[in-house]
């Protein structure tokens, strides 16, 4: 146990205390115009006081048409400056790294915020319309641009979210992209947004400003062998400081048949990865797993479930044998645990999480 709060240093900016990272969490409670609300600030200003070596914002959009969920937080103009500059300076208080997640839903927009989706290419699926070469361009742009608010903002650094069938995902996907330039085709073709939006932001933030990158191996068109091409091109270029991969289950198979016999997160764990430090999300619900993660060849755990439960997850994490509270719970016990009632009426969605009423 003591490896989950012994130090992790990053190639760039301050090192995280502990192990733990709090998950970015969709939980709806911003103000329609993407400002922070004072319930968004509450949630994750307390996790940051309940111990987490890092704190990351839920996914912040970065532009309007990109918004994925009623409630998102956002980060696409110089209005959301105020609330992120107020949020960073109390994380940083509680002594723990502050992130902003990047995010772009693409052709996951729902029709009723967004109008027209956007995506890598026409979708007739979802309706989406592929996006032009200069709009490529401006998407680029505009996560960049993103990445300055937040540093302007007091953070410590973002992460880019590339992962779960959003925008990013959606170019990585070949069943998603079927553009003919620069961005579609080749796997490094396809992976040539990302690497731009990490270039970009490198180029125009501070040089102890931190870049870290989530990236899903499947499900939403994507195929494993190209993300392990992907991740292990990016850990070899050693500009993120950390990647950050969402499993769904740390302990599961890969779903495609010719991967199948060892563990999904094994194939991330055995790129090398220089000074790039390696995370996983999944099902991480407890310290004994989290330490189990370690052991298994990754730097540090992502906490989501846990973290909403237990604000206070780290701290409790210091006893072996914790395990979060028994399923359901009722919405006044997530009310004490911080979250506002637009983030308790979610979870309630959740099959079995909230007691009914």
């Amino acid at each position: 146990m003591a490896d989950l709060f012994s130090p992790l240093t990053l190639a760039h900016g301050p090192a995280l205390k502990n192990r733990f990272m709090l998950a970015p969490l969709t939980n709806l409670q911003s103000h329609p115009d993407g400002t922070l609300s004072d319930d968004e600030f509450k949630w994750l200003t307390l996790r940051a006081k309940g111990g987490f070596g890092l704190t990351m914002t839920c996914a912040a959009h970065v532009q309007a048409v990109g918004q994925g969920f009623p409630g998102q937080l956002g980060i696409f103009g110089d209005q959301h400056v105020a609330g992120l500059t107020r949020l960073a300076a109390e994380i940083k208080r509680h002594h723990s790294v502050s992130a902003v997640q990047l995010h772009h839903a693409g052709n996951r927009s729902p029709k009723d915020l967004v109008g027209t989706p956007v995506s890598a290419s026409d979708d007739p699926e979802t309706g989406a319309r592929g996006l032009s070469l200069s709009e490529v361009e401006q998407l680029v742009e505009d996560f960049v641009a993103a990445a300055v608010r937040a540093e302007h903002a007091g953070f410590d650094g973002v992460e880019i979210h590339g992962a779960h069938g959003y925008v990013l995902a959606q170019f990585l996907s070949p069943e998603i992209n079927k553009r003919e330039d620069r961005y579609g085709g080749s796997v490094a073709n396809r992976a040539r947004i990302v690497n731009e939006i990490i270039d970009g932001v490198r180029a125009r933030t501070r040089a102890d400003f931190q870049v870290g990158l989530r990236l899903s191996p499947e499900r939403f068109g994507l195929k494993l062998a190209d993300i392990v091409e992907t991740a292990g091109a990016i850990l070899a270029a050693g500009k993120i400081d950390y990647l950050d991969m969402s499993l769904w289950d740390v302990f599961k198979e890969p779903v495609e048949e010719a991967f199948k016999g060892r563990s999904l997160m094994s194939y991330f764990t055995e790129l090398p990865r220089g000074q790039v430090r390696l995370g996983v999300a999944g099902k991480v619900t407890s310290p004994a797993i989290a330490a189990q993660m370690l052991k298994n060849g990754a730097d540090y755990v992502l906490i989501g479930r846990a973290a909403i439960l237990h604000h206070d997850f780290v701290q409790r994490a210091r006893d072996a044998a914790f395990t979060p509270i028994a399923l359901p719970v009722t919405a006044e016990y997530l009310a004490n645990e911080g979250l506002g009632p637009a983030f308790v009426k979610y979870m309630s969605t959740w099959p079995g999480f909230v007691e009914a009423a």
